[in-house]
């Protein structure tokens, strides 16, 4: 009998912390989530330059259509963006299709849709398909990697 009430006993505690886990777990996949997003919708609808470290590890990368994309391009190049007169407005949608998290990294598989508006023009759509490394750090979830490869938009 006492065999059995230790059993009990040690599968209720893998319950607990089998359920303590998913929670955290799900928990952290929104962060991971929600930091893309504000991510995207600051710096590449926003043009805000001056926010690239609140998404960004110091050493991030960006792989754009072949192209490496560091700190400092891409702070200079949303910086040259926010100067334009009469901006597109970018407008970001997220699908995501899988998320991992390993202790304090993560990585995420997701599809980005953006519809572009400009004044006087139609909107334009593009998708891509993209893939991201994070860390997290003492300040949050941090950005290390973004891998985007432009693709057709699904057919509706």
């Amino acid at each position: 009998m006492k065999k059995i009430t230790f059993l009990v006993f040690l599968a209720l505690i893998f319950q607990v912390a089998a359920q303590a886990q998913s929670s955290s777990s799900k928990q952290e996949t929104l962060e991971i989530h929600q930091l893309i997003q504000e991510s995207f919708d600051s710096l590449f609808s926003g043009y805000h330059a001056n926010l690239v470290e609140r998404y960004y590890s110091p050493d991030f990368l960006l792989l754009e259509q072949g192209e490496v994309w560091d700190m400092d391009f891409i702070k200079s190049y949303l910086s040259e963006r926010s100067l334009k007169n009469n901006p597109v407005i970018r407008t970001n949608r997220f699908e995501f299709i899988k998320t991992e998290i390993f202790g304090n990294r993560a990585w995420v598989a997701y599809h980005n849709y953006a519809t572009f508006t400009k004044e006087g023009e139609a909107p334009r759509e593009v998708y891509w398909l993209e893939s991201a490394a994070a860390l997290k750090t003492d300040q949050g979830w941090r950005l290390e990697l973004l891998h985007s490869t432009r693709a057709e938009l699904p057919k509706k």
